[in-house]
């Protein structure tokens, strides 16, 4: 079973912090720079965390190089 979630996405936070909007809608603080992709790479550990899967287990559908993206996650 997958599911999908819509992002937004606020880079240079001055903490990493998670805000469920509501069933498949996140909004995450950041404190990586979206610069050569280290916000999206510390975006996999967040959600990770937060969802309690593991890294492999999710992957981007839009968005990649946008604050507002869309992730699967697998075997949810």
């Amino acid at each position: 079973m997958h599911k999908i979630y819509n992002i937004k996405v606020v880079p240079r936070a001055k903490h990493n912090r998670v805000e469920k909007l509501n069933e498949d809608s996140l909004k995450i603080w950041l404190i990586a720079a979206p610069v050569d992709n280290k916000a999206n790479f510390l975006l996999l550990e967040v959600v990770a965390d937060y969802l309690n899967v593991k890294q492999r287990q999710i992957s981007f559908i839009k968005g990649i190089r946008s604050r507002d993206k869309q992730i699967m996650v697998a075997d949810y």
